[in-house]
This record gives C-alpha cells, structure tokens and sequence, in this order.
C-alpha cells in the first residue's frame, strides 16, 4: 500500500526491503563489493581529469580539488551507508528517494542517472583512448588516426574508434553474468591499485618542491571549479550501492564496503596529485595522459610505458562500476512501472538485465566516440550531486519519521553530517558552466515530460 497519492506516493521501506527476491542473481562478497567501489572511485579521476584540471583549472590545487570533492563525498557516503543497509535493492539513489520522498522524486533522480552514468561510462572510454594513444606511439606502433581517435580536440571530425569498442566491450562482460564479471572486476581492481601504488612510489624521488609554487595559480575559485569537475571521481560508491540485491549479506556489507572503497580511495587520490604536480610543473602536464608523460619528461619511459599500460587495464573497473550501476537503476525503474516492464525482463539463465546492458553499451559508445573528454565530464556531475542531495535529505527525514526503524549502520553526526553533504553538493553546483545547465534542463524537460505522459499511469503503485 502507498503511503501516500499522487506523484508523491511511496513504498514503506519495510515493503520495499522484502520486495522481489530472488530475481537477481545474490553472489556478491563483502570484498567483491570493495572491490566495486574502488573500481568505481579511482580511476578516471587520477589518470585522466586530474592531468586537465591541474593543467587547465587548479595547478597544484588540485590536490584541495580532490579534498573538496571527498568532504562533500563523505558526508552523503555515510548516507547512502545508512540506507543501503535498510534497502537492500537495486537502484541506489532512486530507490532511497522514492522510498522517502516519493514517485516523482524518485523518478527524477533516476532519470537523470541514466544520463549521469551513461555519461561517465563514456568520459572513462574516452580517458583510457588518450593513454592507449600514448603507449601506442611509446611503443612507435602507427595506428591510423580515425582509429585512436582525437580526444579532446572538440573538432567533431573523428571518431574515436577505440573508446567506442570499449563500452561495447564492458556491457560484453556484464552480459556474461554478475559473478563472472565480479571475478574480473576484483582482478582489474588489484592491478590497479598496484599501479597507483607504483606511481606513488618511484614518482616520490622525482618530485621537485618549486612545482608546488604558486599554488593556487588560477586563485581558490579554480580550485572549487576543480572540485565540482573532479566530483564524479570519488562518489563510484553510488554506483556501487546499486548493486546491493546482487549481495549475499547487503544489510551488513553494503555499509561496510561504501566506507572501505572511499577511506582506500581518497588516501590514494592524495598521494598521486602531490606525486604528479611535484613531478612536473602545471603548465607541462600532459591533460590527457598525465602520469605516462610525467614519466617520460624525467626520463622514465620504460615505466612510463608500463603505467599507460596499467591506466588502460585498471580504469576499465570505472567503466565496469558505473554500467553496472546504470543498468540496475534502469532496471529498478523498469520494475516499478515508470519505465516500460519491457526493459526489466532478465536473461533466463545468467539473472542479468541484458536488454538495458546493451541499450547503455551503445549510448555510451556513441557518446564516447564523438565527443571530447571535457564535454562529456561536463555531463556527468550535475545529476549526481542533486543525487546527493536528495539521499542526504532522505537520511535526514526517514530518521525523524521513523526514528526506530532498524539500521545496521547509523550515519554519524545527524542531522550536520548529512546537511554538510547536501550543501557541499549544492555548492559545487553552482561552480558548474552554464551549458551543463543548459543540456540538463533539456534532460530534466524530456524526463517530466514522459514522467507525466507515460510513468504516473503505469506505475506499480497506480492501483
């Protein structure tokens, strides 16, 4: 029965917590799920954006970049901590909003994940194209150019081929069933954090202090707009949190495994800004490939190489975490009625949703192959810091409308905790360029449009 009616109707979250077992396919582990989240988190942020914004945004700053970002990140992780041990369900975000502040927010955040997720598929597909094109040229094979692509170039004249087969290839591996794919994310993931580690470690010897200065060489605004650029980098908890019906233990593990994924992550994300922006000046990073050509400006090609290499391997986990996580908020809305049941039918064997796999594996692929990185990341932050917003308030309401429902974790410090996530988000915000306030208005139309035309009748709790 709906709490309430109209487009602010909602499931009890007792109602929803029992809802639909046994329809995906429960295989995942605490570290598995880890794993996910970290896979999610690093990535993208150190190897392809951290190289931009320190060469175009912040400079040296960019390190408080990244710490702007994980205070706002860690405030509204302890809120998607607290819920995820209450809902054990697909859909993250949509289905904590539609739980606590109704249909037509749930609604609205989960449309815009689908756009948010898709988005950062593609910006990862896009970063991991611009190292395959330096460790080709290190390696002095000649690839034709329409085959690697021209990130970042903004000339709209090339497709960038590569990053295009690789968003195919990650709804290929989601496809095959969240088990199997979970074995390869955990094994990509460990990878990756040894190459992190690695760059950390050799890069520590090349670091020149005189980099560091001036620090702030764009002022503390370009550090802020950093931080709202870098934002999607340290929230792939989000994307994690979506996979809790395919948990064996969600109400103790989810909790644990958003608070481990973001700890390790952070610690990391510090450790490799000081390293890359000591290494070299601001002015000489390479915006695409950053730590391959750090290298290789102190004579370390070989190992320059190897981290291109690396960067390549580990950051498909990015890719991996957030199809993941768009499939099943697609799925979960599916579910609900607001989106054709069509898209929520599961392969008979494996218990994945492959239709929407498929459907987001050529979006993002099409998103990759025309658009330049920074136009794509500019896509990605908007909806998810809303979806901050709307999990911090939920957290905050659900706690004093019902103070004695059972949780197995408990976000510290209420209600200031979750409301310094709520305006962090809403503070970077307003940092973001006006187009990407533009192309999500237009998303935001499209999307009430068909909430109103289609969603409200058909969905599940329209009875």
């Amino acid at each position: 029965m709906a709490a309430t009616h109209g487009v602010f109707r909602r499931k009890p979250v007792e109602q929803i917590a029992e809802e639909h077992e046994g329809e995906l396919s429960r295989s995942l582990g605490l570290w598995q799920l880890t794993a996910i989240g970290i896979g999610g988190i690093i990535g993208a942020g150190i190897f392809a954006l951290a190289g931009a914004v320190a060469n175009q945004t912040a400079g040296p700053a960019v390190l408080v970049s990244f710490l702007i970002a994980g205070v706002a990140s860690a405030a509204a992780a302890f809120s998607y901590a607290e819920f995820a041990g209450m809902i054990p369900k697909a859909g993250s975000a949509y289905t904590y909003g539609y739980a606590v502040l109704g249909e037509l927010v749930g609604w609205f955040i989960g449309w815009d994940l689908l756009l948010e997720y898709t988005a950062i598929v593609a910006v990862v597909a896009i970063g991991i194209s611009g190292y395959f094109g330096f460790l080709v040229q290190e390696l002095g094979f000649g690839l034709p150019a329409w085959m690697l692509g021209a990130p970042g170039t903004g000339d709209g004249r090339v497709v960038d081929l590569f990053a295009v087969l690789l968003c195919l290839l990650i709804a290929f591996l989601l496809n095959l069933g969240i088990r199997t794919a979970a074995r390869f994310e955990t094994f990509v993931v460990t990878i990756k954090v040894a190459v992190v580690l690695l760059v950390i470690v050799v890069g520590f010897f090349y670091v020149n202090t005189a980099n560091y200065t001036p620090f702030f060489p764009f002022g503390v605004g370009g550090a802020i707009t950093g931080a709202a650029t870098v934002f999607f980098a340290v929230f792939g908890y989000d994307a994690m949190s979506t996979a809790a019906e395919e948990s064996r233990d969600a109400r103790r593990h989810m909790p644990k495994a958003i608070v481990y994924s973001l700890v390790i992550s952070m610690i990391l994300y510090v450790l490799a800004t000081l390293v890359l922006t000591g290494m070299q000046n601001y002015r000489d990073i390479d915006p695409e490939s950053g730590f391959s050509s750090a290298f290789a400006a102190v004579g370390r090609s070989g190992l320059a190489t190897v981290i291109a290499a690396g960067a390549i391997i580990g950051i498909l986990t990015v890719m991996f975490t957030f199809m993941l996580g768009v499939t099943r908020v697609w799925f979960a809305m599916s579910r609900d009625g607001l989106l054709p049941q069509w898209f929520a039918r599961l392969h008979p064997v494996r218990r994945v949703p492959s239709r929407v796999t498929w459907i987001v594996g050529v979006a993002s692929a099409l998103i990759a192959g025309f658009l330049p990185i920074r136009e794509a990341a500019e896509l990605t932050n908007i909806g998810i810091l809303l979806a901050f917003v709307v999990v911090c308030a939920a957290v905050i309401v659900l706690r004093y409308r019902q103070p004695d429902l059972h949780r197995e974790f408990r976000t510290p410090g209420m209600p200031v905790v979750p409301a310094i996530g709520a305006i962090f988000s809403v503070w970077l915000i307003t940092f973001l360029d006006p187009t990407t306030w533009l192309r999500f208005a237009v998303w935001f139309l499209l999307g009430l449009l068909i909430y109103f035309v289609y969603s409200r009748r058909h969905s599940v709790l329209n009875v």
